[in-house]
């Protein structure tokens, strides 16, 4: 694995002393720190750590109770999360939310949702625009499909599937979105080696070929240093940390806090 040879942009995201908390419990304190355009950008932390929460600020799902959201210099108190898809924020899970019964074609086919606009008479009938939007989603779904290899499943229902190739579906409904933003939830989570060393690359190449942003949460120390290009640092939902892998690597608060002398 090598780190990706493109250049980050602008900042297209930044957040502004985010706090967040849960019946007094302070699940954000005071997080500040921003995204550039076709960065990868990791997020770590201890279990607890508030990795999650953070990215349910980001895509809407959680409103922080104080600061604020900067989207594309567009400012925000928060978005639910139908504008964040909107607006090209998409989102896999930590447990994977697949529709377990349906067919691989027909859950990225899910992800396409926000690029239909027949009505459902159209839908229903499958007449004029409802017919032209079903070829051209299938055509773009059939793409994803041959970019993240996984012609060989398309028709097998996403419950029979082994827990790596769960997870890959589930990146390829995301990027039928066609996100600027994705947002990985532990990506890699419960993989063997071989099953991580194949989503790395695929996180890599969506990020070079579809020059799509990411931020992803990861435990994996190894894959993060390999493929980030910045890393942020919690701690009991305070920020300990920020800057170049070298750095974390190097910085003392974040090695008593997560890393450990074992790594």
């Amino acid at each position: 694995m090598t780190t990706s040879a493109r250049s980050p942009g602008d900042v297209i995201l930044a957040l502004e002393h985010i706090s967040l908390s849960f019946g007094g419990v302070n699940a954000l304190s005071d997080i500040s720190f921003d995204v550039r355009e076709h960065e990868v950008r990791a997020i770590i932390g201890p279990n607890g750590a508030g990795k999650s929460s953070l990215l349910n600020v980001i895509n809407g799902v959680y409103r922080p109770q104080h600061g604020t959201i900067l989207w594309r210099a567009r400012r925000r108190h928060g978005m639910n999360s139908h504008d964040a898809a909107a607006a090209g924020i998409a989102r896999t899970f930590q447990n994977i939310a697949l529709f377990k019964g349906m067919s691989v074609l027909d859950n990225i086919m899910t992800g396409r949702n926000l690029r239909m606009k027949a009505s459902f008479l159209e839908q229903a009938v499958w007449i004029g625009r409802a017919r032209r939007e079903e070829l051209e989603n299938r055509a773009k779904v059939e793409q994803i499909i041959d970019f993240l290899e996984i012609q060989h499943i398309r028709r097998t229902p996403v419950g029979r599937l082994p827990y790596g190739l769960q997870k890959r579906v589930e990146l390829a409904r995301a990027l039928a979105a066609e996100p600027s933003l994705l947002l990985l939830d532990e990506p890699m989570a419960g993989m063997n080696v071989e099953e991580k060393q194949d989503m790395c690359r695929f996180i890599l190449d969506v990020n070079e070929q579809y020059g799509t942003t990411i931020v992803l949460i990861e435990h994996d120390m190894g894959v993060v240093m390999d493929i980030s290009d910045r890393v942020v640092v919690l701690d009991y939902g305070r920020k300990i940390g920020d800057g170049e892998p070298a750095e974390i690597r190097g910085n003392q608060a974040v090695i008593d806090a997560y890393l450990g002398v074992a790594h």
